[in-house]
Parts: structure tokens; sequence; C-alpha cells
């Protein structure tokens, strides 16, 4: 049985109610559900403790019914509407995760938790993930941004989608069969596709005009787009930008 909503005392014999509060929270079924302290300790530092340990409200004894009813009601709704907002992300079979700024798993969908299964990344493995996530979770607020990494044989692309809360990150994996070389420029060198574009055809040794016929696009517009890649790849000419790039495509 998962119940919709939990009251927990704090003073309890064997086990307090703060140390039970936390392994509540470490089951996955339960880490939606409302855990509201229903005690006789006033003190800030048990109020502040409650919390930390994973508890949503503090109603300190003698109990005024009314009041209580109305918090637990508010509670109960909050909860619903963050467990809606899972089913529904769940629902879309897409492989999604969510993290804090260091790289801690928070949640995943069903979809990519069995990925991370399959190659060995569990919720124990905190360390394997923040690793991986390192190179994207340093510089998370560039738009479109993906980072490809390889891990136990294969090939992973970890697209940032959004900032969900203030550190907690929405982040999108899948699996690839390969990795194409602009691919392997924008995750080098941080670069935005059409940069990556420009940098590849500079790296053929082809000029602003030839590049522009490639890309559909004016020689003016390559010129910004290469002067944009020598500051990210910080290097003063074209010459020097494309050896940058041949050694990382040839390689």
């Amino acid at each position: 049985v998962t119940p919709d909503i939990i009251f927990l005392d704090a003073m309890m014999p064997q086990m307090d109610g703060f140390e039970t509060c936390k392994k509540l929270k470490s089951l996955h079924q339960l880490q939606y559900t409302p855990i509201i302290f229903m005690t006789g300790l006033s003190d800030t530092q048990s109020v502040v403790k409650a919390l930390e340990a994973g508890g949503v409200d503090y109603i300190t004894k003698p109990i005024n019914t009314e009041e209580m009813l109305v918090r637990m009601r508010v509670h109960l709704h909050n909860a619903r509407l963050t467990i809606d907002a899972q089913t529904a992300l769940d629902s879309t079979g897409q492989y999604l995760f969510s993290t804090d700024e260091f790289g801690c798993l928070l949640w995943s969908t069903p979809q990519a938790h069995a990925l991370f299964e399959q190659l060995g990344i569990e919720d124990n493995h905190t360390k394997t993930l923040q690793g991986l996530l390192e190179p994207l979770l340093s510089n998370p607020e560039v738009i479109d941004h993906s980072i490809f990494v390889e891990y136990n044989g294969q090939h992973l692309e970890i697209h940032y989608v959004s900032r969900t809360k203030e550190r907690e990150y929405l982040l999108r994996v899948r699996k690839v069969s390969n990795i194409n070389k602009t691919d392997l420029l924008k995750n080098e060198f941080g670069l935005t596709q059409r940069e990556a574009d420009v940098l590849l055809w500079t790296g053929h040794g082809k000029s602003n005009p030839e590049i522009g016929i490639i890309l559909s696009m004016s020689p003016r517009t390559v010129n910004k787009h290469l002067e944009m890649i020598f500051r990210k790849l910080e290097v003063e000419n074209r010459t020097a930008a494309a050896i940058k790039a041949v050694k990382v495509t040839e390689t």
C-alpha cells in the first residue's frame, strides 16, 4: 500500500521520527508522499531538522484539528499535481532525467532508468554520472548544447533541455551508433551547429564563398561564424582553426 499522506511523530523509541522520515523518503514509491510531523517538540532546531529530513510541514501539539485538515488538503493537492506531472513525463516514452548542479541523479523516466541500468549506471553510481555530466553542467546555459560520451562501449548523446528549478537540470539521453564529425566539433569546442558546419568545411580547405554555397549562406555570414569560432578555439586565423578541426575529426 502506498499512502497518500503520512503523519509522523518526532519522539519515538529506537528510531526517532527524523531518521524514520529519511528512510521513508529513500523509498522510490514514497518520494512524492508528503510527510507531516505532528509532535510536541516546538523548538526551532527540531523544526529545521524535520524539514531537512524530508518533511513538508510541522504541526506542534496541542493539535488544532481544523488547521491540521486544511494543511493536509493543501499538501495532498500539491502532491497530486507533482505525481500527475511525473506520470505525464513517464508516459512520453522519452529518455529524460534530472540532476542537481553537481550531477547527482534526482529522477528519471522509466526509459532513461532502463538505459542507465543497461549501462551499469544505477542510482548508487553517483560519481560515474557526475563524471559523464561534468562537461555539460559546467556550462548548462548554452542553448542547444549536447555532449557525446562513451561508457562501457556505448556512445551516448546527453542533451541539456532546461533548468527546471534553481538547482535542478532536465536532460535527455540517447544511444548513438556513431558520431558524425560536426558533432565531434560541437562537443570538443562548444560550438553551435552552424559554427561546427563552417569549421568542418574550413578544415577541408574550403574558402568562404565555397562554404557559403555548400551551406546556403552568404560569405559574410560565414565570416561572422569564423570570427566566433576563432574566439572559442582561441586561435587567430583559419589555418590554426583548420589544424585544430582536423586533429579532432581525423583521430
